[in-house]
């Protein structure tokens, strides 16, 4: 095995979902197909490159579901996203309406804030330390 390719982050809107990581998150809309069940293949992916893993944007089927909309991981910090300019991608997020849940702090292991999505999942904005 060599990577994890895809992680699912269920969604409550494809169209919403992917306006808020390309527009916001800066991320590339990879794919984009419809299903013969009316859902849809949305694939987003962080920066230019194809080596990071991608998320896969699926939308919420039932109840059980739904309720996991923003919650995918019990309120922990479930995702980290990794920047070569913290001050940069902090600046930019932070002007595109992205919610941080605190102030970028300074850890032995780089530059860090939580911040999270539209639908309340928690992220970490991170710069390794070099």
């Amino acid at each position: 095995m060599r990577r994890v390719a895809l992680v699912t982050l269920v969604v409550d809107d494809y169209d919403e979902a992917i306006r808020f990581y390309t527009d916001a998150l800066g991320f590339r809309l990879a794919e984009d197909e419809p299903r013969p069940d009316g859902a849809r293949w949305v694939v987003v992916v962080p920066g230019e490159g194809n080596d990071g893993t991608g998320l896969l944007l699926a939308r919420a089927k039932d109840d059980a579901q739904r309720a996991r909309v923003g919650d995918q991981t019990g309120g922990r910090v479930g995702f980290f996203l990794h920047t070569d300019d913290f001050a940069r991608d902090h600046a930019r997020m932070s002007a595109a309406g992205v919610t941080f849940l605190e102030e970028p702090r300074r850890e032995s292991y780089g530059s860090v804030a939580v911040f999270q999505d539209l639908y309340g999942n928690r992220w970490d904005l991170l710069q390794p330390a070099a």
